[in-house]
């Protein structure tokens, strides 16, 4: 055994012989000192420990002390009834603190008593033990986050254990902390009731066993008892305190002296106020202003001080983050950040800034959140954040929307104006600035103000500056839909789907397709402007089939079978008989023949001939419904819908090609037009 450890058996050892060994005067004195020199490091280690494990001994130390203080009091009981006098330390506390007046000692003794047993002792015992159970109630979640981490490879394995031995370690804490504060209210309690026995039992051996006149055993007794109440209750205190202290903080960096200062003093104003309602106690109450003036002048010097200070220490932190920046720049790994490609940005000349400026009444940025909500609901997916910047290289009035960087429409705008499109009969009275919808690329006119009211009783449709941005970007939107959703984006969606539907997701992804494979799909429905959002039916259809083939054209084609309903609601409108160019069968089957086979799946192999000669007989149909104010839907079998839309894809992406299975049996077709070869 080692030599400290035995040092620490024979201290506990020696207090409990303290209760029944005499000890002599001197000895006795010097116990009390190192009582009090002991307090006083307890309250100071507490202050200064920045997490309640630093001081993980305190419960058990907090026992020892209590030992040893009620050991020196049984010893300092036992001289001062059987010799009346318990030593310097306890006679110097006793006439000092009494000053010739008993009773000002004993009031003195009796606040502090019950300062400790009411205030501190109780209140220390109440958050104990509160502290306790809600460590006790965090520690399964504690441990889940752990695990949690763990599994997401952002800890290892050391630091998982480091960090449930500090969990278990803080529980432990916490409950013996709740155990060790009964003992501290027991020993205020026995304060009390050796403070009885040291008064009557002094009275009576002063008085029938030494002779004494009851007002000198009163006085000899009386101040022994003061001071040895003193001695006994002053590093009581003192401990108590710093239970208090380490069980109400909670894990800071820094010690209390750090948190004061650096939370309680933050607010310089506040101590200009307070300077100010102190000298105004001063002048306008019988207070003398000589007692408040320099209390005032105090907390203003101090509050100017700390003023100076924060602004130092802010123009340091600015200068400092200059300085970072600068370095970032210069870095080799600043060049990385400009790799990063935003999905979508809306750039516009100087002339447009009033439509983003929130303070000159701009709107966009609430257009844009509306946008992004409109698009959820319609195509199912979340539109990634619209960056909405000013670029000095566009002309005043001209916007730009990129996708991933390039430049996919463009438009002009006149603020102050209105944009007005005919309803097919033109009023010559209606005149503006000759322009070009651009969502639609419909002809319209930009007129002012004065001009508005008699476009709309003429019939015209008359949009403003800001209602037209918010279309055509709408409309950019649905139309490269496609290209905004990637493989992160589709986990995000399925992983949605999987908070309500785990089994199918589980069951899908990855035994039967990957994340790849349902993005692909999601990617081909998306480019035929098909919504996504009942993505529970799209992924049921996908684990049905996906067993059979992995290929993402014949896969789309089962999921547009199983969206039959929506794709019948998306393209009538009121019950209206759907109006359709339909395929003839020489035309199919020249397609069917045309199709080929490889090991990346099939594909349309058509000579330029025949493919021109199906492009212009589907452009005259098409002309022909437009005209009649029809839009055009090519109707087709399901064996050859995906190789005629794959021919259609430059020419006529905006033509939707539907199969037969894909319209519900209830709907009513009406052929406007056959296209044969």
């Amino acid at each position: 055994m080692k030599a400290k450890d035995l040092v620490v058996l024979i201290g506990v050892i020696g207090i409990v012989l303290m209760m029944v060994v005499p000890l002599p005067i001197w000895l006795l004195d010097v116990l009390l000192i190192i009582n009090i020199s002991a307090a006083l490091m307890i309250i100071l280690i507490g202050m200064n420990t920045q997490d309640a494990l630093q001081f993980s001994i305190f419960p058990s130390l907090l026992l020892i002390t209590t030992l040893f203080r009620l050991a020196l009091n049984v010893s300092t009981t036992r001289n001062i009834l059987a010799h009346g006098d318990a030593g310097n330390v306890v006679s110097t506390f006793g006439s000092f603190v009494a000053q010739g007046n008993i009773v000002v000692g004993f009031v003195v003794f009796i606040i502090l008593v019950l300062v400790q047993f009411i205030v501190i002792t109780k209140g220390s015992e109440r958050v104990a033990e509160v502290a306790a159970r809600f460590t006790l109630d965090a520690m399964p979640g504690k441990q889940m986050s752990i695990d949690a981490d763990l599994n997401a490879g952002l800890i290892n394995e050391q630091q998982a254990r480091e960090r449930r031995e500090k969990i278990s370690r803080e529980a432990d804490f916490y409950g013996a902390m709740d155990g060790a504060s009964k003992f501290v209210k027991g020993d205020a309690i026995a304060g009390i009731i050796m403070l009885l026995i040291n008064i009557i039992g002094g009275l009576i051996i002063g008085m029938a066993m030494k002779g004494m006149s009851i007002k000198e055993a009163g006085e000899l007794y009386s101040i022994l008892t003061i001071g040895d109440g003193l001695v006994s209750q002053i590093p009581a205190l003192l401990i108590s305190t710093a239970a208090g202290i380490i069980v109400t903080r909670a894990a800071s960096e820094g010690n209390l002296a750090h948190d004061l200062t650096s939370q309680i003093f933050s607010y310089p104003k506040l101590l200009y106020i307070v300077a100010g309602t102190i000298t105004a106690l001063g002048i306008f109450t019988p207070i003398h202003l000589m007692t408040t003036l320099p209390i005032a002048a105090v907390l203003a010097f101090a509050a100017y001080k700390m003023q100076q200070t924060m602004n130092r220490k802010q123009a340091a932190e600015v200068q400092l983050e200059e300085e970072q920046q600068i370095e970032e720049v210069r870095s080799p790994e600043s060049v990385i950040g400009l790799l990063q490609v935003d999905p979508i940005e809306f750039e516009f000349g100087y002339g447009l800034i009033p439509l983003a400026d929130t303070q000159q009444g701009g709107d966009l940025l609430d257009r844009v959140i509306l946008i992004r909500r409109q698009c959820a609901l319609e195509l199912g997916i979340v539109v990634p954040v619209i960056r909405i910047r000013d670029n000095i290289q566009l002309r005043p009035n001209e916007y730009v929307i990129k996708i991933k960087g390039n430049t996919v429409a463009r438009g002009d705008l006149l603020l102050g104006h209105y944009l007005a499109m005919s309803p097919g009969i033109d009023d010559d009275s209606i005149t503006g600035i000759d322009t070009l919808e651009p969502a639609f690329g419909l002809p319209a006119l930009w007129i002012d103000e004065a001009t508005k009211e008699r476009a709309e009783l003429s019939g015209y449709t008359v949009v403003d500056p800001p209602s037209v941005v918010a279309t055509h970007l709408t409309e950019i939107i649905k139309k490269h839909a496609h290209e905004l959703l990637g493989r992160q984006e589709t986990k995000a969606l399925i992983e949605n789907v999987k908070e309500h539907h785990p089994a199918l997701v589980e069951d899908l992804i990855p035994n039967v397709l990957s994340i790849g494979d349902v993005q692909k799909v999601l990617v081909k429905l998306l480019r035929e402007k098909i919504s996504v959002r009942d993505l529970v039916t799209i992924l049921e259809t996908l684990a049905d089939y996906g067993t059979y083939t992995k290929d993402p054209e014949v896969l789309t084609e089962y999921v547009r079978q199983g969206l039959s309903r929506q794709i019948t609601q998306q393209y009538t409108t009121g019950g209206e008989s759907l109006k359709v160019i339909t395929v003839g069968p020489t035309l199919e089957k020249k397609i069917a023949e045309s199709v080929q086979q490889s090991d990346q799946g099939s594909y349309l192999a058509l000579d330029p001939t025949s493919s021109q000669v199906i492009y212009q007989k589907l452009a005259d149909q098409v002309t022909k419904l437009l005209q009649a104010g029809q839009q055009p839907i090519v109707l087709t079998s399901p064996t050859i819908r995906m190789y005629l839309r794959q021919l259609l894809e430059r020419t006529m992406q905006d033509i939707p090609v539907l199969s037969y299975s894909e319209l519900e049996p209830s709907v009513e077709i009406q052929s406007m037009g056959v296209v044969n070869l």
